[in-house]
């Protein structure tokens, strides 16, 4: 490695107040809140949301396969660097990584809350106390605010305020407030994404759909399914014409995999040329491949056929992730997975996808 990687896709671990200290007053009596449960540990309980929010996977960075269990973290033994920026930097040293673009966690499934007005206020809340983690790590922790997408009216106001906070991108949520994302209604939230060159994420587990669908068979089958959320959106945005209106706009598609890119647009163009008349599809003056290749930003942790693919995608938009501190981490053996996986890369290859792009596509001081 000649430059030392950028995680495109970190969490924090959601401290036991970081929604009670900074939610809005209304608020405050059903903010996310952390109890002990003697057989889960400690959960967040969410108003409004069936079962609780157990942080046993998002901290369980490092541990061995046999020990992963969804119950059994609390916040005396879990890493310190989820919550505290000093910690992680010695997190990062560890794994040797330069700096990392930090995701929600528990904010990640608060996506899926049915109040998206409860859901605005949880996200307001928790972009404060991301704005002060950021704060003490201002050139190697660079966080993306949150937005319940109400409106477009609101969701222009927020990503505004979202860069305002120093924020370097934005968690979309899976399913906006009204109507679905190729509705014209969104354009100006598009126009104001490219005005203030913020990149949009869609982040794994953020929709409804992967919320409440569940798979046949045995459980671990549903793992499977996990990407399909991100895939469906990813579809919206090509099929829906939103990059032909929008060149310019960039969208991640995070912690999704991309080995699995290159089919996906083969048939998407199959599916344009071969059957858009009689299903009434929307006229495109390029291919989705094309669409996919230029607009679409991929992170991705241990995905061994991703490197092994890289000709058939845009080298350009592949961008290696850790996923510190869930339980899918590479940490803190990220280095030796790199130096398994991407072998035969180039070092230009390595560098584009382990440092150079995400570097780019954020504007980072790396």
């Amino acid at each position: 490695m000649t430059k030392r990687p950028i995680s495109a896709d970190s969490h924090v671990t959601e401290p036991p107040r970081c929604y009670i200290d900074n939610i809005e007053q209304a608020y405050r009596d059903s903010a996310p809140r952390v109890v002990r449960d003697e057989k889960q540990g400690d959960v967040f309980v969410i108003d409004g949301m069936k079962g609780r929010v157990a942080m046993g996977l998002i901290a369980a960075a490092g541990k061995p396969a046999e020990e992963l269990s969804m119950g059994g973290g609390n916040y005396d033994t879990m890493h310190p660097g989820g919550w505290d920026a000093k910690a992680r930097l010695a997190d990062q040293d560890r794994d040797g990584v330069a700096a990392e673009v930090i995701y929600a966690s528990v904010g990640m499934l608060l996506n899926n809350h049915p109040d998206t007005d409860y859901k605005q206020a949880c996200f307001q809340a928790y972009n404060r106390w991301l704005q002060g983690f950021c704060a003490e790590a201002p050139t190697r922790v660079f966080g993306l605010g949150q937005t319940a997408l109400r409106s477009p009216e609101e969701g222009v106001r927020d990503l505004r305020r979202i860069r305002e906070m120093g924020f370097v991108g934005v968690m979309m949520p899976g399913n906006p407030g009204v109507s679905d994302y190729d509705d014209p209604v969104w354009e100006p939230v598009w126009e104001a994404a490219v005005d203030l060159k913020l990149p949009l994420s869609f982040h794994i587990l953020t929709s409804r759909e992967e919320a409440t669908t569940k798979a046949r068979g045995p459980r671990i089958n549903g793992f499977q399914n996990i990407i399909r959320g991100c895939q469906d959106i990813l579809g919206i945005f090509i099929f829906g014409g939103v990059f032909e209106r929008h060149p310019e706009l960039k969208i991640v598609c995070a912690e999704a995999d991309a080995g699995w890119a290159p089919h996906y647009m083969y048939r998407a163009d199959h599916a344009y040329k071969r059957h858009r008349h009689w299903m009434n599809g929307r006229e495109l003056t390029r291919l989705p491949s094309e669409h996919f290749r230029e607009n679409i930003y991929m992170t991705f942790q241990d995905d061994w056929s991703a490197f092994r693919v890289r000709h058939l995608l845009n080298i350009e938009r592949l961008m290696w992730a850790s996923d510190f501190p869930h339980s899918d981490s590479t940490w803190p053996h990220s280095r030796q997975v790199l130096a398994e996986q991407a072998a035969d890369l180039t070092a230009y290859e390595r560098d584009r996808i382990t440092h150079d792009n995400v570097r780019e596509l954020y504007g980072l001081p790396v």
